[in-house]
């Protein structure tokens, strides 16, 4: 075969069987050597990312407004003829430069290990086999099912089924889906919304239309509070670093201080006090916890959704699969009419596909004492359950060549649809409701020789045992702050009885009742109500919709839970959508989070590592604004004050470098767990930062007072003694700022963390001690340094704690949530 597509206008007009000979396939699939040679001519189902050349990729770390004010600095030590500082300077240039590389390395190592993960998995027929394979290794020719949440993998021409019904506003802007039928062309990209075709693939990767669309479209992402968070800290720091530079400009100018010593050193100055590493440090810290939750199956779509997923404070999950172990059983069926109890479940079956493995319908098929019998039968045509039609039906003929129809589903639509009698439609109720208060879900089943007049068979009892570790995870959630809101679309007597069992709470509502029309979203009572509700029984998917709308509104996290097509927008309103195990491509591709394993515990687990992570990024920044206030303000006030540079530009160099060799570790430290939702607090991390820096100013001016006026050390070994401070004191502030208890309780620092900033001291020690591109001073000198420092860090840390203590940055109606939790938790120890 010489063509590696068929353009999309060709194969909507030609018939099937033309395209199939053109692309030398049948509907048997293609043979695994066919594959093979396919893929080496055509290459694999991606739209390749445009990629920058190496040199374009190493010349990016040196150009910028940071590695200019260092290449600066570094032309004007020639200048000078400093040469010294010029070989620092450089080297300067290029750790950062390696460190910018080291860290965007990791984290796209990070983000590519995430993106494998998430990759789109498809039905394909090889070798007259169905096999699941990812979307990648499909090739032109292959034969493919669709079905409802399938995210289309490659551009395709239908040929088996009755319709499809697609979205693909992705790709054209139309808000309403549209219908497909045998013989049209489906789009890579769209959305498939109803149905269940087979088609054949037409055009793979750079040469569907999507892949020759996505290079002219570009998406204005909207700026995260992870962005918002890390523009604020670093405008603060900019502005203040540049303000007083200016000042000391200004000052030392009219003393007459040579003007290219003077810029040279302010140059310095700001290149160490600029934060020019936070937004990398903050982006690898969340990538390496994105990758660390992967370990444990939960997949984050987007690193900045990790701080989402760590102020959850309303978690709102499915009952099935996700508080059940989704392992449907079938009970002891209810027939009609002194039928066989096998009449029904054989009736279900034949409205059931056993290739799917659905898990309702496996349990039916499973309870078939005869499953040979369904070999007597042929299943013309098949139409799946969906959420909104809420039933499943199958035209089949018998072996007499006669045609009839079945259909399964839920019973209220099952007996609306046969029109029975009120006695037994009692019965049948009372039967349903006996069902739902031992928490089982039930199934009407109906047969039609006409597809108009239903006859009714029955009742099927399908109950899905609790998973055993649902009750004690729910226990723990709520000890950290987090409300569970159940929802399930079954009646509200299953759905009362699993709450009880689970110790969510009494307050079942059923979604009708709360949401019947629109406008009551606007009503303040439906929403104290929605609030106060601890289960949603008969949901719809824009039910949930509707219930994360109202829970933000009253300015909750909302964590949600979904699977199906219909539960994308939910997903996407949600502050963190959490697509479970299972979940269509649809659901998978609106989320935040993609679980690859079942249970609510897996969830739980996520949100409490996300704030591990999101503690990891609040102490660096409480550590970064600290060390800027106190370098800066200090160091361009002794210049004012006693007119000499308390450290000289080659000190201020090495002083950056040693605090990137922890600031690197910083991702790998142990963390606590906080005990409730977290979220950025700019006040609270100004605040303590700038206190902290404020002390640490004093304390450095002390330390000044003792070298000058007690030790009457000159300039050049004053130097050197406060040098050594600045660098020992802020990478002891680390210590500090990473906890919110004193220092020297659990968790202790990691050890890559200590062993990092044990040995950066060391090395400063080993400078001073020794005189390496400084004064020398006496051992001594050190460890009163040392031991000064030591002392000064246990009254920070003090003054810290009471920080934490003395302010409350919690809302009040944040705080009347948690009360409301204990609350609940505390009435009900079960």
């Amino acid at each position: 075969m010489d063509i590696c597509f068929i353009p999309a206008q060709e194969a909507q007009t030609e018939n099937r069987e033309k395209i199939m000979q053109k692309l030398q396939s049948s509907l048997d699939g293609l043979s695994t050597s066919t594959v093979q040679e396919r893929q080496k001519k055509c290459g694999l189902n991606i739209i390749r990312e445009k990629k920058s050349s190496l040199w374009l990729k190493i010349l990016h770390y040196f150009w910028g407004p940071i590695p200019w004010m260092i290449e600066a600095a570094a032309i004007l030590s020639l200048i000078v003829q400093h040469f010294t500082d010029f070989y620092i300077i450089c080297s300067l240039l290029f750790i950062n430069g390696f460190v910018d590389f080291l860290e965007e390395f990791q984290a796209g190592n990070a983000i590519a290990a995430l993106k494998k993960r998430l990759a789109l998995k498809c039905l394909v027929k090889r070798d007259n086999k169905w096999i699941e394979l990812d979307a990648s290794q499909l090739v032109l020719g292959d034969i493919i099912r669709l079905r409802l949440g399938n995210i289309i993998p490659a551009d395709a021409k239908l040929l088996e089924g009755d319709y499809l019904t697609v979205d693909q506003s992705m790709l054209t802007g139309e808000s309403l889906p549209t219908t497909k039928k045998s013989g049209d062309i489906v789009f890579s990209g769209s959305v498939v919304k109803q149905g269940e075709m087979n088609a054949i693939v037409t055009a793979t990767g750079q040469n569907t239309f999507l892949g020759q669309t996505t290079q002219l479209v570009e998406k204005a992402k909207p700026v995260s509070h992870f962005q918002k968070a890390v523009l604020k800290i670093g405008d603060f720091l900019i502005y203040l670093s540049l303000g007083l530079a200016a000042i000391l400009i200004m000052v030392q100018l009219s003393r007459e201080t040579p003007l290219l010593e003077l810029v040279q050193f302010v140059l310095i100055l700001i290149i160490a006090s600029i934060p020019v590493a936070l937004p990398a440090v903050l982006s690898v810290t969340m990538a390496l916890g994105a990758l660390k939750l992967s370990k444990m199956k939960a997949i984050v779509t987007k690193l900045e959704s990790i701080e989402e997923i760590a102020g959850v404070d309303v978690l709102c999950c499915d009952k099935t699969g996700t508080l059940t172990q989704n392992q449907l059983s079938l009970g002891e069926p209810v027939a009609i009419n002194n039928n066989d109890k096998q009449l029904p479940i054989l009736f279900a079956s034949l409205a059931s596909q056993k290739e799917v493995k659905d898990p309702i319908d496996q349990a039916i098929l499973k309870g078939l004492k005869n499953p040979a019998i369904l070999n007597t039968y042929v299943q013309e045509k098949f139409i799946p359950f969906d959420p909104i039609r809420k039933r499943a039906d199958a035209t089949i003929r018998d072996a007499q060549g006669k045609i009839f129809y079945v259909t399964k589903g839920a019973p209220q639509i099952i007996l609306n649809l046969c029109k029975i009698e009120s006695d037994l439609a009692k019965k049948m109720n009372n039967a349903i409701d006996t069902f739902a208060q031992k928490g089982h879900r039930t199934l009407g089943v109906a047969r039609s020789t006409d597809g108009k007049t239903w006859e009714f068979l029955g009742l099927l009892p399908l109950y899905d045992p609790l998973r055993e570790d649902s009750l004690e995870t729910i226990q723990h959630a709520k000890e950290h702050g987090i409300m569970i809101k159940m929802l399930t679309g079954d009646n509200k007597a299953i759905a009362k009885e699993i709450a009880h069992q689970l110790n969510i709470g009494d307050t079942i509502s059923t979604a009708k009742d709360l949401l019947d029309k629109p406008e009551d979203l606007q009503k303040s009572s439906v929403i104290d109500t929605i609030e106060a509700t601890d289960g949603f029984a008969e949901i719809f998917p824009e039910h949930k919709y509707e219930i994360v709308q109202a829970l933000q509104h009253r300015k909750h996290i909302v964590g949600m839970t979904g699977d199906g097509v219909n539960d994308a927008p939910a997903l996407k309103q949600a502050d963190v959508g959490i697509a479970v195990s299972g979940a269509t491509d649809a659901a998978r591709s609106s989320a935040s989070l993609v679980l690859l394993a079942p249970g609510l515990s897996l969830i739980i687990k996520a949100i409490e590592e996300s704030r591990r992570i999101f503690e990891r990024m609040n102490s660096y920044s409480i550590f970064r604004i600290t060390e800027t206030i106190r370098i800066m303000l200090f160091i361009v006030t002794s210049i004012l004050v006693f007119q000499f540079y308390p450290i000289t530009a080659v000190m201020i160099i090495l002083l950056a470098l040693l605090n990137d060799i922890p600031i690197m570790t910083i991702a790998y430290d142990h963390t606590l767990l906080d005990i409730k939702p977290v979220k950025w607090q700019m006040k609270r991390v100004l605040t303590i930062a700038s206190i902290l820096g404020f002390f640490g100013i004093i304390s450095t001016f002390l330390l000044l007072f003792i070298a000058k006026d007690l030790l009457h050390l000159d300039i050049a070994h004053i130097q050197s003694f406060i040098f050594l401070k600045l660098c020992v004191a802020g990478h002891q502030t680390l210590f500090i700022a990473r906890t919110k208890q004193a220092f020297y309780t659990k968790p202790y620092p990691s050890k890559i963390l200590l062993t990092a900033i044990l040995s950066t001291q060391v090395l400063a020690a080993l400078f001073v001690g020794f005189g390496i591109l400084m004064t020398a001073i006496p051992w001594s000198y050190i460890f009163l340094i040392w031991g000064y420092t030591l002392l000064w860090m246990l009254i920070l840390d003090r003054i810290k704690i009471l920080i934490y203590k003395s302010f409350n940055f919690e809302s009040k109606e944040h705080q009347k949530f948690l009360k409301r939790i204990k609350e609940s938790f505390h009435s009900n120890p079960k």
